[in-house]
């Protein structure tokens, strides 16, 4: 079954769009399968970044605060 929902904003990842695929490993005792999360690519009318771009900055800015604590 795949999940054709954005990772950051939800909404559906409609045919013809474009979108970024992210491997997420989310290690456990017995399984180390990997996950994936879709994400917009394109930018919707009236924002700066797409999606994508918005879910790499915020990463970005938590590995900042994680570094400087």
């Amino acid at each position: 079954m795949t999940n054709n929902r954005c990772g950051y904003c939800g909404t559906e990842i409609e045919l013809g769009q474009r979108w970024v695929r992210e491997k997420v490993y989310q290690p456990t005792l017995t399984d180390r399968e990997a996950t994936y999360r879709r994400y917009h690519a394109e930018l919707f009318p009236g924002h700066a970044l797409s999606c994508w771009e918005k879910h790499e900055l915020e990463a970005e800015i938590d590995r900042i605060k994680a570094c400087a604590a």
